[in-house]
């Protein structure tokens, strides 16, 4: 899933729905009231989150549950990934689920016991490149292809015994001003 409208990306902007988000990408079927306890939400709250995120084709609705109670919810597609922050609000929008994406993984970081046997393999790391607008390109898609790689076909449900969830997170943000003539060929 791909998304390219401001307001689709905006309605991503709720910590709550982006708690919820993780947990259906990630394979999960959840009722709107096991949503809402994910998120501290009452469920009828996060009714109205799962609705309004439905609009934008986020999550949808899986089918009905054995008692027939509640539907349960789930995501349309494997990964949600957000292709243009081009106008303001789509940038502010996207920056909140950076910021959001940011503390996540240093609470996660902050609960790894220290003798966890896997704290080996937690990294974090930053860089500055300098690439041309064509080079930044190949790099993002280079970083998708190798995280789609360890991701395809592996979910909460399938996956190999010895498997752990790893989370990661991946921005690449162009910093500074452009050189003269530069950026996107026409």
């Amino acid at each position: 899933m791909v998304l390219t409208d401001p307001r689709a990306i905006r309605a991503l902007a709720h910590p709550a729905r982006q708690q919820v988000i993780d947990e259906l990408y990630n394979g999960k079927v959840l009722t709107a009231t096991e949503c809402a306890k994910l998120a501290g939400l009452t469920p009828s709250a996060m009714s109205y989150h799962l609705r309004a995120l439905e609009r934008w084709g986020i999550v949808e609705r899986a089918e009905e549950s054995p008692d027939g109670r509640e539907r349960p919810w789930r995501a349309p597609a494997a990964r949600l990934v957000i292709s243009s922050q081009s106008t303001g609000a789509g940038r502010l929008a996207g920056q909140a689920l950076m910021r959001t994406s940011a503390e996540r993984i240093l609470e996660q970081f902050q609960q790894l016991p220290a003798t966890d046997p896997w704290d080996d393999v937690s990294t974090m790391s930053r860089s500055r490149l300098w690439l041309t607008h064509e080079e930044a390109r190949q790099f993002n898609q280079e970083l998708e292809d190798l995280v789609e790689r360890y991701r395809k076909g592996r979910s909460q449900s399938t996956h190999p015994a010895a498997a752990r969830q790893v989370s990661t997170l991946l921005a690449v943000v162009p910093t500074g001003d452009p050189p003269a003539n530069t950026g996107p060929a026409t």
